[in-house]
């Protein structure tokens, strides 16, 4: 259960048309947010699987994984390490949590992050101080932002909301869209639970946010709440 094996294990699994989709897909041109990343072709259904045949490798293994230049290898290290901490004690929670915080220069795209962050610094923070997600809202680096505010969903499925309306505020001028597209998200998954809440940050918010947030902030709303939102008229 090497990260050799692993690796291997897992090139075997490669479909070249599908990783020049994915290429495409995941903005990999120079320029673009995923510059140089590098994809087998592998779909997330069939690494998921692979997952329960290594779920007992040392997480020092895991950690190598995480460094692997493919793509989908570095996903399948996060999924491992997801399916791992929903089963840990706290003694491998905060093994996982930390190893996670250390390594996320390796969680260097959307998917990667929106697949991890919510179960591992979501989970490991849920009842703990929220500061790392503070530190990592205000980090120069991209995904680190966005881990910031999708490890808010965590909360919200558990009432508690605040953390994502902090966040949220704190990204309000971010420049990256997809940044603007994750806080979005998240104020949704809130107004879903508490629509007066979502509806009382918007009303002190709307006005300045970026349009793409506020659309998907606002895309469960009536047409006619959404126009007057997009016009200025609330």
């Amino acid at each position: 259960m090497s990260y050799q094996s692993i690796s291997e294990h897992l090139t075997k699994l490669a479909n070249p048309d599908i990783a020049a989709h994915s290429q495409r897909f995941f903005k990999t041109a120079k320029g673009e947010y995923g510059y140089g990343d590098k994809f087998l072709g592998i779909r997330v259904p069939v690494l998921r699987q692979q997952v329960k045949h290594f779920k007992k490798v040392p997480l020092k293994t895991a950690e190598q994984v995480l460094s692997s230049p493919y793509h989908e290898i570095r996903l399948f290290a996060l999924l491992l390490l997801v399916y791992r901490f929903k089963r840990a004690n706290e003694t491998e929670r905060e093994a996982i949590y930390r190893l996670y915080l250390s390594n996320t220069q390796h969680i260097n795209n959307w998917d990667l992050v929106d697949t991890s962050a919510h179960v591992i610094v979501g989970g490991y923070l849920l009842n703990r101080d929220k500061t790392p997600l503070t530190q990592l809202a205000n980090s120069q680096v991209l995904w680190e932002r966005r881990i910031a505010i999708i490890a808010t969903l965590h909360f919200i499925k558990y009432e508690q909301y605040q953390p994502t309306l902090a966040i949220a505020e704190i990204l309000l001028n971010d420049d990256h869209d997809l940044i603007h597209k994750a806080v979005g998200w998240m104020l949704r998954e809130l107004g879903k639970r508490d629509l007066t809440l979502e509806q009382k940050f918007l009303q002190q918010h709307y006005q300045k946010m970026p349009r793409t947030m506020l659309r998907y902030s606002i895309e469960k709303f009536t047409k006619e709440q959404r126009d007057k939102y997009l016009h200025g008229l609330v």
